[in-house]
């Protein structure tokens, strides 16, 4: 089992996943996947690829140099969380995790996701 293979499933134990991707921002391409039964990634990973995007233009339309750590998305029922990898390596890469709101923990499941990113090896 590969290290992204173990990361994932590693996710996918944070309490209300429903599904969890590694997602390359440059092309919108999934590198890697688990869960998502009730939620198709691939077309999620496409769709966030371009909140990422429209994200990093607006931050540098205002001239900001800081690093976007995570963006959230919050419907009604779910937790839509993107990760950007930071270490190194990770440069035009993101975790995508669905969250069940009801059974989740947004600040532990952010904290665990944090920790999750930095085993990452590319």
């Amino acid at each position: 089992m590969s290290n992204l293979d173990t990361v994932l499933k590693e996710a996918m134990q944070i309490d209300g996943a429903i599904g969890v991707a590694l997602v390359d921002y440059t092309s919108g391409m999934t590198l890697g996947q688990a869960g998502g039964a009730v939620l198709d990634l691939e077309v999620a990973a496409a769709g966030n690829t371009e909140v990422v995007r429209s994200e990093m233009r607006t931050m540098e339309s205002l001239g900001m140099r800081e690093g976007i750590q995570d963006i959230l998305i919050t419907l009604n029922t779910q937790y839509h969380l993107i990760r950007l990898i930071s270490g190194q390596g990770g440069q035009g890469l993101f975790l995508y995790m669905a969250l069940d709101k009801g059974r989740a923990n947004l600040a532990l499941a952010r904290h665990k996701l944090a920790n999750l990113e930095r085993n990452i090896q590319i």
